[in-house]
């Protein structure tokens, strides 16, 4: 049985759809360059169903100003184009750019240090911000059906749950414009994400180890982290 083909965007090496190079009257790249797993010859119809969304007003005016702010991002030099905004400054524009005036913060319990630094520069911007972390409801984890060995803190602890759907619901009822995620462990920002009613960014993901930056591990996978290419066991 042949498995069906299906989109790999990562493993492509034409990018077409980039079509970097070309200037404004060129023609259109042609497709026939395009590898099997392209999803622009998977899925074609795909596409016109997201141009029918982006006609929509409210939509395209946010695909705009999405747009605008990662032209911002950049600066313009005498030898060549540089980045010049770290990602809290381009949250605070792209919030004053959406007319957004409340933000909710989910943050992990144990970045309690930066959800206030967070919250302080949100608030010195002109930002109403409410927060709500993980462990609000202090829930035991045996509710959820985990055993005492499996409890971090040993199996004599109470260890509160973390408690994403709660958080999501918090953020929900106090009417937010929008809400930041700020490193929330993997599968309880999978929650989050599903019962959050409002629109959503994520400033930063959860990696204990790699101070929060899971792309270390991808720059040094052929090195000190080559495990992971060789299949983890």
């Amino acid at each position: 049985m042949v498995d069906k083909q299906m989109p790999k965007c990562a493993r492509c090496t034409v990018r077409i759809c980039e079509n970097r190079g070309a200037k404004m009257g060129d023609n259109p790249p042609t497709q026939e360059k395009l590898p099997g797993f392209c999803p622009m010859k998977l899925m074609p119809g795909v596409f016109s169903e997201a141009a029918a969304e982006y006609e929509k007003p409210a939509v395209q005016e946010f695909a705009r100003l999405a747009s605008v702010q990662e032209f911002q991002c950049y600066e313009r030099l005498s030898d060549g184009i540089r980045p010049k905004l770290p990602r809290i400054e381009e949250l605070i524009q792209f919030a004053r750019k959406c007319g957004y005036r409340r933000l909710g913060i989910a943050h992990c319990a144990g970045l309690i240090k930066e959800a206030g630094v967070l919250t302080d520069i949100l608030e010195n911007n002109g930002f109403d911000v409410i927060s709500v972390q993980c462990k609000a409801g202090c829930v035991p984890k045996e509710s959820i059906g985990i055993k005492p060995e499996e409890k971090i803190a040993g199996p004599d602890n109470w260890e509160s749950m973390c408690n994403p759907i709660a958080q999501a619901m918090i953020i929900n009822n106090a009417q937010v414009d929008l809400a930041v995620m700020l490193g929330l462990c993997i599968g309880h920002d999978t929650l989050f994400i599903k019962y959050c009613a409002v629109p959503l960014t994520v400033l930063a993901v959860k990696d204990r180890l790699m101070a929060h930056n899971p792309l270390a591990a991808l720059y040094l996978s052929d090195s000190y982290y080559r495990r992971l290419r060789n299949g983890i066991r």
